[in-house]
């Protein structure tokens, strides 16, 4: 699985087929999944990259409210920029997350801090500092799309999980 990703990267990166490129693409995708197998993550056998295929269409849904998020984050900030009619209130903002898992609680300081407008300041156990370039910002932290993704597949993964 690991193989097939690199080669596919490989081949969209070079923008063309040729048997050469197709060679090398197939040598070094071949090391460095070798590579990755055996020093980087020796837990990723066939199985278990499996286990992380079935998840794949829902990383792409993730993907997809990430990319319309900072657009319409995008969107909000330049109407801040180029309008006077308001006067920018930047806060501070605290709230708590209902998430258990490190990697989700991650994932979602991640995508706060690339919404523009916002930015994770301290991430510490399940609590969030987060600052607003606006107060009008500090609604869409409260309850957000992405944290009740992430529940969703956090209880998907805890599901897997489970003997």
């Amino acid at each position: 699985m690991v193989f097939l990703a690199l080669f596919c990267l490989w081949i969209v990166f070079n923008g063309k087929v040729t048997l050469e490129l197709i060679i090398f693409g197939v040598i070094i995708s071949g090391a460095l999944s070798w590579f990755v197998r055996s020093f980087v993550a020796p837990s990723l056998n066939a199985k278990n990259q499996w286990k992380i295929a079935k998840f794949f269409p829902g990383y792409l849904q993730y993907a997809w409210l990430l990319i319309k998020e900072i657009t319409l984050a995008n969107f909000a900030v330049m109407r801040m920029i180029l309008t006077d009619q308001e006067v920018v209130v930047p806060k501070l903002s605290v709230f708590k997350t209902k998430l258990k898992s490190k990697a989700a609680r991650v994932a979602l300081a991640d995508c706060i801090t690339l919404t523009p407008g916002t930015i994770t300041v301290n991430l510490n156990g399940d609590e969030y500092l987060v600052h607003c370039l606006d107060e009008s910002l500090e609604e869409g932290l409260f309850d957000s799309e992405f944290e009740r993704r992430l529940l969703e597949k956090e209880a998907k993964w805890f599901e897997e999980k489970k003997p």
